[in-house]
């Protein structure tokens, strides 16, 4: 078995993975770019690569590389995951960029869940309600951002001046 075709198929299951994350929005149009899901992407190719190779050991012959697989996978993994909990890259537009996706799926849930109590259902309603007008000012203050940036609205705060 070719290393590189096991490189190629936790690249191409990564992506596929970061795509995924968006299939529970609700609407189309609130599918943007996250920086949070791309690490969360690696987060999971990391892993799935340290799992498949362990299943796959004696298929690739290689003890050193499939050691250097592990190695660098955890390596990766844990510098994901710091990016994940840290937001570290994550500035005013990236952080719109990704709740306006998250605040969809609080929609689609909301709307299609099965509920029963009225006054589940008020608070749901009012969840839909609040959502919608979140991605609506999101994605209003994402435009103006891009077209008039602020001093170091592209920074995470820990870097602004």
């Amino acid at each position: 078995m070719s290393y590189l075709r096991f490189a190629a198929m936790i690249v191409t299951s990564t992506v596929i993975m970061f795509g995924l994350m968006y299939l529970n929005t609700f609407a189309l149009d609130h599918v943007w770019y996250s920086q949070t899901r791309t690490w969360m992407a690696v987060v999971m190719g990391a892993t799935m690569a340290v799992v498949m190779i362990s299943f796959m050991w004696g298929m690739y012959a290689n003890t050193r590389a499939n050691m250097a697989i592990v190695a660098s996978s955890v390596v990766v993994f844990a510098l994901a995951l710091w990016l994940v909990r840290s937001q570290a890259t994550v500035g005013d537009v990236a952080y719109m960029k990704a709740m306006i996706p998250h605040h969809s799926i609080a929609v689609l849930t909301s709307e299609r869940a099965h509920i029963r109590d009225p006054r589940v259902r008020k608070l749901a309603d009012q969840i839909i309600e609040s959502q919608l007008r979140e991605i609506t000012e999101m994605e209003t203050l994402v435009a103006e951002l891009e077209k008039n940036p602020a001093v170091g609205a592209d920074l995470p705060p820990a870097r602004r001046p």
